[in-house]
């Protein structure tokens, strides 16, 4: 039997899953030409290590005997976990926050599918600012949704008046990312302010209240004392996902939450939709050992200046090659602009740099033609390395 013809056909597109398929060819060049002559960029993955207190955590875990300790638990999770993001999410927003507003995840992007799984009607519509993270067209289509990218502004703030033109009847949740992949801006509270002013007068005209869904795995990531706003005091219908694979360096692990505004109106329906989601969806529930480590270490300390500082030298590099580009806030991505040479082909400028053994992700993917992303979550010295190879690239165009 064939497989599915959206499937079929999404694989066979030239931006499908074009992030993985360069970090795959990155292993590949790597073997070839070794691992130092290789400035692969194309992934998100953090490789700060984990905090001393998470490995503490994994050990102290992986020696209980305690009977039942791998069993089923509730779809929802441990409550002590649910607690612990719960503390978390109070400390984060300003405002208490209790345990029966979370559900444990496997990681953000579990969350994201179990809401929308529990929001969306067929035909529905989440609106997102563009450019945003790749994988949201796909995780909206799979509950018969519609995706609609609002382009942000020039310097990639939100364009509240454009957001606000794109509501509609069928309009189940704006969707927004702070620190953002793949800008690296953080929307002001001032931005945000007037987001759901703008959402908060659409649903009074049409009576239906869209949800404002935070994604927030690198909200602890940020520079030079900037700070993510608080949406919970601000929206009611506010809901954040999140996860631990940025702020403690867990990709890997899958262990994530949905927390919604505890002043939500119809906060208990939603959060018992998220478990019902959750469990027909088959993760059942999260990760086990990995809601327990988190529930010992969430709050560890973590020294995100190295992200700053491989910022700092990225941006000079890109400067002296005559790369045009944002200024991150916050994550670990840069956000270029394809050369003019190459009319916006971002797609044939990514294959150009490759020959430089440099891998970017095209923007393509992200809802931005035109740009190109760069993960400088990499070392030092292979940011350093990159030099000679981007300027190379930029002479020989």
């Amino acid at each position: 039997m064939p497989i599915s013809s959206y499937i079929k056909e999404t694989m066979s597109s030239k931006g499908a899953g074009v992030i993985r398929k360069m970090f795959e060819e990155g292993i590949r060049l790597k073997a070839q030409y070794g691992e130092d002559k290789v400035f692969d960029f194309s992934l998100g993955n953090p490789d700060l290590d984990p905090p001393e207190q998470v490995a503490e955590a994994f050990e102290e875990l992986a020696k209980c005997r305690d009977k039942n300790i791998h069993g089923y638990m509730p779809n929802a999770g441990y409550p002590e976990a649910r607690k612990a993001m719960a503390d978390k999410t109070s400390v984060e927003q300003g405002l208490p926050v209790t345990g029966d507003c979370v559900v444990m995840s496997v990681g953000a992007a579990g969350a994201l599918n179990s809401l929308l799984k529990a929001i969306l009607n067929e035909g529905d519509n989440v609106v997102v600012p563009a450019p945003f993270f790749a994988e949201y067209r796909h995780y909206v289509h799979n509950y018969g949704g519609n995706l609609i990218e609002v382009p942000c502004k020039a310097d990639f703030s939100l364009d509240v008046e454009k957001i606000a033109a794109s509501l509609n009847e069928k309009t189940a949740a704006v969707l927004i990312n702070s620190p953002n992949n793949p800008t690296g801006r953080i929307y002001s509270e001032d931005e945000i302010r007037a987001l759901t002013q703008a959402i908060d007068a659409h649903a009074k005209k049409c009576g239906r209240k869209p949800y404002l869904i935070c994604d927030e795995p690198y909200r602890a990531i940020v520079y030079e004392g900037k700070k993510v706003a608080a949406t919970f005091p601000i929206y009611d219908s506010a809901v954040i996902v999140t996860s631990f694979a940025k702020n403690i360096s867990l990709p890997g692990e899958r262990i994530g939450y949905i927390c919604v505004n505890p002043k939500c109106p119809d906060k208990d329906d939603l959060v018992a939709a998220c478990i019902f989601t959750t469990r027909i969806l088959g993760y059942v529930n999260a990760p086990g050992f990995m809601q327990r480590v988190v529930t010992k270490s969430w709050n560890s300390p973590v020294d995100y200046s190295l992200y700053e500082k491989r910022r700092n030298e990225l941006l000079s590099i890109l400067d002296e090659a005559g790369i045009e580009h944002a200024n991150p806030d916050g994550a670990f991505y840069m956000w270029c602009k394809v050369p003019d040479k190459f009319n916006g082909d971002d797609m044939a400028f990514c294959d150009h740099l490759k020959k430089y053994l440099i891998l970017g992700a095209p923007g393509s993917g992200f809802g931005g033609k035109g740009y190109f992303r760069l993960a400088y979550c990499v070392s030092e010295q292979s940011i350093i390395n990159s030099r000679d190879a981007f300027i190379q690239a930029m002479k020989n165009l």
